[in-house]
């Protein structure tokens, strides 16, 4: 299973937007987009559906931007990722709504065996929060260019 480039972004935002939230400070989309090396406009789409989510909160106008609405302790990787990624499906003949060509689909078990992986999967990502997805903040600022006397 890979995840799509549009959950892999979604995750970096929350995850600059968490380095950030002690502080308190509104973050730009271009400081996102010139940290991560990433499209502005790809971050426009994600920031908006993430505001849709409740996952941020944004302020216009010219000292404007977007933070965490919530506590990133709160926030687990599994309720990012099953908004983010429209399509669970590991394999086409197990997509819902779809008529299967396989010959052998009314007898395969694989179904039963990814929907079993797929949980297990999505049980560990439910077990992780923003705040562990940053394993040293202090590194991850410095990579990302984020002042250390930042919160």
């Amino acid at each position: 299973m890979r995840l799509t480039t549009y959950t892999d972004y979604t995750l970096r935002v929350a995850m600059y937007l968490t380095l950030k939230y002690d502080s308190g400070e509104l973050v730009t989309i271009d400081q996102i987009a010139s940290a991560y090396d990433i499209s502005h406009n790809h971050l426009t789409k994600i920031v908006h559906e993430m505001r849709g989510q409740g996952l941020i909160e944004t302020t216009r106008g010219r000292s404007g931007g977007i933070r965490l609405a919530r506590d990133p302790g709160a926030i687990t990787i599994g309720e990012i990722v099953r908004w983010a990624e429209d399509d669970f499906a590991l394999v086409e003949c197990h997509t819902s709504g779809l008529d299967s060509s396989c010959v052998v689909f009314q007898v395969c078990n694989l179904q039963r065996g990814f929907r079993q992986a797929l949980q297990a999967f999505m049980r560990e990502l439910d077990a992780m929060t923003l705040l562990d997805a940053v394993s040293s903040p202090r590194d991850a600022k410095t990579f990302l260019g984020i002042p250390l006397h930042a919160a």
